[in-house]
C-alpha cells in the first residue's frame, strides 16, 4: 500500500522562495526598466528601446569600446587564474594527509584565506604589495626586479592574479580532497597489485574520479573570477590607467560615478547573460563528455 504524500515541506520552502524572488526579481526588473528608458532629469523617463544595447555592442562607440576592452581583460584574467588554481588545488589536495591529527590542522590552514572578507583581502595585499613599505614590493625591488603595482600594468596584473590564487586555491583543494576521499580503497589496492606508479594512479584512477568535482570547482571559480570586484577595487582601483578595470569595476564607475543608468543597466544585463552562457556551455560540454565515458 502506497504511503500518502506529505506536502507539509512546502510550508517551509515557500517563505524561502518568496524571499529569493523578492530579493532577486525586483532588482532585475528595475535594471531591465532602466535599460530601455532614458531621462532628461527631474525623474522624467521616456522609452528608449534598444538604443543602449546598440551603443554597448558597437565597439566604435565610447561605451562599446570600454565594454569590449573590459570583457577581454575579464576573460583573460579568468582563464589565467583557472589555469593556475585548478592544478595547484589538485596538487595540494593530493599532498594533504589522509589520516591522523594532521588532516584537521592542514584543512584548517588551507581554509583560512577563504574565511577572510574580500575587503580585508584587498587591504592586506594593498599594503603587502606597496613598493615603499610593503614586504613584497620591497623584496622584489631590492632583488633587482622592477615592481610597482600603482604605476606598472604588468605588476598590477601579477598582483591581482597572485592575490586571487592565494585567496581561492584553498577552495579547489578542499573540493578535490573531498573527491579523493570518496574513492574506495579497492581501487588503490588493485593499483598496488598491478605495480602502478604514482602518476599512473593519478591519471587512471584519481583524475577520472575527480572530473565531476572539478566541473563544480571550475564553475564556481569562473563565476567568482569573472565577477571579481572588491579586491582589485581596493588594491589597484582599476589602474594603472584601465589595465585592471574589469567589467564589474567599469559597471560601477558608469552607474555611480557617471550616473549613466541606461548604459549601466544594459551593460549589467549583457554581463549577466555572458556569465550564464559561458557557464551553461561549459557545464553542457563537460556533462556530455562524462556521459560518453560512461557509455
Amino acid at each position: 500500500m502506497d504511503k500518502p504524500l506529505n506536502n507539509r515541506a512546502w510550508f517551509f520552502l515557500i517563505p524561502v522562495l518568496v524571499f529569493v524572488l523578492f530579493s532577486s526579481l525586483i532588482p532585475l526588473m528595475t535594471v531591465v526598466n532602466y535599460s530601455v528608458q532614458d531621462t532628461m532629469g527631474q525623474n522624467n523617463f521616456f522609452y528608449n528601446g534598444i538604443a543602449w544595447f546598440q551603443n554597448l555592442l558597437d565597439p566604435s562607440t565610447d561605451i562599446g569600446g570600454r565594454f569590449a576592452s573590459a570583457l577581454v581583460r575579464n576573460l583573460i584574467f579568468s582563464f589565467v587564474v583557472l589555469a593556475i588554481e585548478l592544478p595547484l588545488g589538485v596538487a595540494a589536495a593530493i599532498c594533504i594527509p589522509r589520516h591522523g591529527w594532521r588532516v584537521g590542522a592542514t584543512l584548517v590552514l588551507i581554509a583560512l584565506p577563504l574565511l577572510i572578507p574580500y575587503t580585508v583581502v584587498g587591504t592586506i595585499w594593498q599594503i603587502f604589495a606597496r613598493a615603499d613599505i610593503g614586504l613584497l614590493g620591497y623584496v622584489l625591488n631590492h632583488l633587482g626586479i622592477p615592481y610597482n603595482d600603482t604605476q606598472d600594468p604588468t605588476s598590477a596584473w601579477a598582483t591581482i592574479v597572485v592575490m586571487d590564487v592565494w585567496h581561492w586555491t584553498g577552495m579547489v583543494a578542499l573540493l578535490a580532497y573531498a573527491g579523493l576521499k570518496s574513492i574506495p580503497d579497492a581501487f588503490y589496492q588493485a593499483a598496488r597489485i598491478d605495480g602502478a606508479g604514482r602518476w599512473s594512479v593519478f591519471r587512471n584512477i584519481e583524475l577520472p574520479k575527480l572530473q565531476k568535482v572539478l566541473v563544480i570547482a571550475v564553475l564556481l571559480r569562473f563565476m567568482g573570477s569573472f565577477m571579481i570586484y572588491t579586491e582589485p577595487s581596493v588594491v589597484t582601483g582599476g589602474g594603472p590607467g584601465e589595465s585592471t578595470s574589469f567589467l564589474s569595476l567599469d559597471l560601477v564607475k558608469i552607474a555611480l560615478g557617471q550616473v549613466d543608468l541606461g548604459n549601466a543597466a544594459a551593460m549589467s544585463l549583457v554581463y549577466n547573460l555572458i556569465t550564464l552562457t559561458i557557464c551553461w556551455v561549459f557545464f553542457t560540454v563537460m556533462t556530455q563528455i562524462d556521459r560518453r565515458k560512461d557509455v
